[in-house]
């Protein structure tokens, strides 16, 4: 589906969706009913209506399926989200063991990285272009700085330890968080799906073909399902994209904590 479509608010977004599959089944309605005359009449007749719970069972596996995707890849990117924060956290407190020019320098560097995470990672995110070409300089230069210290006690051994452990956490949560970017419902999929809609909503047609209100009522019923359903995935199916989205609200909250310290690097 398209960018404009998925970063839409979920109401219109729903508004959308539910009326093209309106739009969709009116057609379909119509179509069946102008072919429904004579022969064609009686032959749509024959077709058993025990052929709808199979189709309608393979419908809703099929929404299960691609559902329970979406879900999983929006539970990893909540998760790295956070894994992420609390490594930089942990860095900022840690850095309280080498006070002076090393802390500030330290803190000034997560915070610049949080902000270019927020202003410039996530939009791209959005829309699926963010890269791992180019490392994160302000993590690097972290890092560095961090293997170059020069503890004098015990306590700064284990600080420095920790905080080396604590960035390259950071940096692989920062990875797993821009393949988790790329992620989405491929064509394959989505193509699936509304052709088995499609073909379950032609068989409602065609078997109640001669009853025309309660043809209407049922698939307009089935149709509802069918808009809720693709509403539900499409909302869903970028973790990092729409109103439904992963944010880096966690992320900002640790700036404030650098901030303070920062203010002279």
């Amino acid at each position: 589906m398209g960018d404009w479509l998925l970063n839409l608010p979920v109401l219109w977004m729903g508004a959308l969706i539910l009326g093209a599959t309106y739009l969709i089944t009116a057609g379909l309605y119509v179509f069946v009913t102008t072919l429904a005359v004579g022969d064609r009449a009686r032959t749509f007749k024959a077709i058993s209506p025990g052929i709808l719970p199979p189709l309608a069972i393979i419908f809703a596996l099929l929404v299960a399926f691609t559902a329970s995707q979406v879900w999983n890849e929006a539970e990893r990117a909540s998760t790295v989200v956070n894994r992420e924060a609390s490594a930089l956290r942990a860095v900022t407190l840690l850095a309280a063991g080498f006070p002076g020019e090393p802390e500030a320098r330290l803190r000034h560097l997560i915070r610049d990285y949080v902000q270019e995470a927020v202003d410039q990672e996530w939009p791209a995110m959005a829309r699926q272009h963010a890269t791992l070409t180019i490392a994160p300089a302000r993590l690097a230069e972290a890092l560095w700085l961090t293997l170059s210290l020069t503890p004098q006690r015990e306590g700064q051994v284990a600080a420095q330890r920790e905080m080396i452990v604590s960035l390259q956490s950071a940096l692989d949560a920062r990875r797993q968080r821009i393949i988790l970017s790329r992620s989405s419902i491929n064509w394959v999929k989505w193509t699936v799906l509304l052709v088995q809609a499609g073909l379950t909503l032609t068989t409602i047609a065609m078997i109640h073909s001669d009853n025309r209100a309660a043809n209407l009522i049922i698939m307009a019923i089935f149709a509802t399902g069918v808009g809720v359903a693709v509403l539900l995935i499409a909302a869903h199916s970028r973790p990092f994209t729409g109103e439904i989205s992963v944010r880096p609200t966690v992320l900002l909250q640790i700036v404030p904590e650098t901030g303070p310290a920062a203010a002279n690097p």
